[in-house]
């Protein structure tokens, strides 16, 4: 009888155990970001120690913050605004970036001159600038942080996916599938996407790390998720005057925001070399 062993190798890819590492980490944020409210031990605005910034301790695991609310809890929490609010973020400004970029690879033209010129004049203003002018006019929300982070980060998706369509869109079996008459969906979805799809991951998983970043700014200068509610970003602000004392509700999220971006990048940096280069550019 065969036996058939299931190992990375078997498929093709070498994982690394950087690259592992830094995926376990993400799986743990994303894992506490779905269950992490329902493990928190105390509600996350209520007031659990009259000792403001108090210390770690077997009671609060990783201290108070400055009204004496259990930092563990807040950071529980948080997580799901961090990882859900830059996730979706993400998500929208890659699919729409992946999609115009494609499609004006392919389509040419007046379409790819004036999607191209519209979206390099919104790339040009500052994303921190344009963040803070739209979330202080319109009002800081969820929908709105999402809309506006997806928005900042769509342009940049485009350039990169229509880059890398360009080049797919001369080769020769495109033009042996324009020469059978397929259709624009057809190429874009058979023929231009799968070999795209690689570098496209590359740049989901960065694209993530600065929509982290930038909502984690954001949230510093007040204009992030709302009290009693808050991301990590803003319980760095929160906590910000206990950094002199060495305190603990100051330190974990910034501990938090370094190792999910950090993993992140470890991530990318080590997927295996098939998955990296699964591009016919």
């Amino acid at each position: 009888m065969a036996h058939f062993a299931l190992s990375p190798r078997r498929f093709g890819y070498r994982f690394n155990v950087v690259g592992m590492i830094g995926f376990a980490i993400i799986l743990f944020w994303a894992l506490i970001a779905i269950f992490g409210p329902f493990l928190t031990p105390y509600p996350i605005g209520e007031i659990v120690d009259f000792d403001y910034f108090g210390a770690m301790s077997s009671k609060f695991w990783m201290g108070t913050d400055y009204l004496g609310r259990d930092m563990f809890s807040r950071i529980l929490m948080g997580a799901r605004y961090t990882v859900g609010i830059s996730l979706a973020a993400v998500m929208i400004s890659c699919v729409t970036g992946v999609v115009l970029g494609m499609s004006a690879a392919v389509i040419g033209g007046w379409f790819d001159t004036a999607l191209s010129r519209f979206l390099d004049a919104l790339n040009s203003i500052p994303s921190k600038l344009f963040g803070l002018v739209v979330v202080a006019a319109i009002g800081s929300s969820i929908p709105v942080l999402i809309f506006t982070l997806a928005v900042i980060y769509t342009p940049g998706c485009y350039r990169f996916a229509r880059a890398l369509a360009v080049n797919i869109n001369t080769m020769d079996f495109v033009t042996v599938a324009r020469a059978r008459g397929e259709r624009i969906g057809y190429l874009i979805c058979s023929e231009i996407f799968p070999n795209i799809v690689g570098p496209v991951l590359a740049d989901f998983g960065l694209r993530f790390v600065f929509i982290v970043l930038l909502l984690s700014g954001l949230s510093f200068l007040g204009l992030g998720v709302q009290p009693p509610n808050a991301d990590w970003g803003a319980l760095v602000r929160e906590n910000i005057g206990g950094l002199p004392f060495g305190a603990p509700a100051v330190m974990f999220p910034s501990l938090a925001i370094a190792s999910l971006t950090i993993s992140v990048n470890l991530l990318i940096d080590n997927l295996p070399q098939k998955i990296r280069d699964r591009s016919v550019v």
